[in-house]
């Protein structure tokens, strides 16, 4: 038996999104920036993919700009300000961002920038009232993330997003985990910059797209050939930009059906596995991502994530020891620890992702094998529960 389990981390492509790369890849390859023929049926192509991915969020098709991916469109989002206008100024994050925007928020502290990581609560949560307190009248951009891909809470964006636009200031979302989870209309939240990611929704890797207001401005981090209306420029992956048109054409149809289901199975993982004295769950038992369920190795040491996880796959099940960016290193996980987090616990979270194959009965096994997985870690990795 074999059972995948880390949706959060990639997708595999739906066969109606590789039978469309195929088919667009063969027939439509041309250059959209070209006058001829083949150009103009890449340029329809590329212009219907908008229209599609544009639709999963309720924007209109000319708020949407592709990039290669989710860290591209964060990047973006972030460093944007500094493009426009170097000199220092304010920007405020949470304390448990995706390190798409920790590390370019680093980069402009490095600048002469002020940066606010706003605290969460245990659940990983911000306070509203937090985010009104920091604002400054230097403030040049708020950012936090929707869904934390680690712990799986969701912020109140709504909440947030109001405070930035009644301060006047740009908001920014990663929307990365959400988008094709929960509904998303940026018609009636005070978001202006959202970020989207393909290969969370079934689409092929490599390719994203940053939603941008209408009447945005937005300096470009790339610069060359002028592409998506001067705002990102490089020749646009035409077969890649289908694909993620025609998942997120189908993610937008199967939402709400997909989503009751995936937060029926995630229960009912939290609850059997919530006997477990070794486990703890981390995020918020409630606002929580539909698809995902976390928890602490409790009393682990350096190494437990990786030995659990590696457990796992022998046991045939594949699990995240947190971000799949941050996979595989021996550090304690900023997200936990901006949580409240001893180090030594937060060296111990794990992660289980659910998606479109997940059936019942692969989640209960999944809960049996990690059980058997927590008794075979040597004493030095898991201690016996406080």
């Amino acid at each position: 038996m074999s059972t995948y389990l880390d949706y959060s981390a990639t997708t595999p492509m739906r066969p109606e999104v590789l039978e469309r790369f195929t088919a667009v890849a063969q027939e439509q390859w041309g250059n959209a920036a070209s006058l001829h023929q083949w150009g103009n049926r890449a340029a329809l192509v590329l212009e219907r993919s908008r229209q599609q991915v544009a639709a999963l969020i309720q924007a209109e098709p000319e708020a949407i700009a592709f990039s290669s991916g989710g860290t591209e469109s964060d990047n973006w989002a972030i460093l944007s300000p500094y493009l426009a206008d170097p000199r220092p100024g304010h920007l405020i994050i949470s304390a448990v961002e995706h390190s798409a925007i920790a590390r370019p928020a680093a980069w402009l502290e490095q600048r002469g920038w002020q940066v606010t990581r706003l605290p969460v609560d245990r659940s990983g949560r911000i306070q509203p009232a937090d985010l009104a307190s920091a604002v400054r009248p230097d403030t040049r951009l708020i950012s936090v993330i929707w869904g934390q891909s680690e712990v799986g809470t969701i912020q109140p964006i709504a909440e947030l997003a109001a405070i930035a636009r009644e301060h006047g200031i740009l908001f920014h979302t990663d929307a990365v985990q959400v988008a094709g989870r929960l509904p998303i209309d940026v018609q009636r939240l005070p978001i202006d910059l959202l970020s989207l990611s393909s290969h969370k929704l079934y689409g092929p890797q490599g390719v994203g797209a940053l939603y941008i207001r209408p009447g945005v401005e937005l300096a470009p981090l790339l610069q060359g050939g002028n592409q998506e209306s001067g705002l990102r420029s490089g020749t646009p992956p035409i077969a890649a930009i289908a694909a993620f048109g025609e998942a997120a054409q189908l993610a937008a149809a199967e939402l709400p059906h997909e989503t009751a289901r995936l937060q029926s199975l995630r229960d009912r993982l939290i609850a059997v596995l919530a006997t477990e004295p070794r486990l703890r769950l981390t995020g918020d038992p409630m606002q929580r991502l539909p698809h995902h369920a976390s928890f602490i190795a409790r009393g682990g040491t350096t190494g437990t994530s990786q030995q659990l996880v590696r457990a796992m796959n022998r046991l045939g099940f594949g699990i995240s020891g947190g971000s799949a960016c941050n996979s595989g290193r021996s550090q304690p996980s900023p997200v936990l620890l901006a949580m409240g987090y001893s180090p030594q616990e937060a060296l111990a979270g794990i992660r289980f992702s659910l998606g479109r194959s997940t059936q019942l009965a692969e989640v209960e096994a999944a809960a049996i094998a990690l059980r058997s997985a927590l008794h075979s870690l040597p004493q030095a990795s898991l201690l016996s529960p406080a």
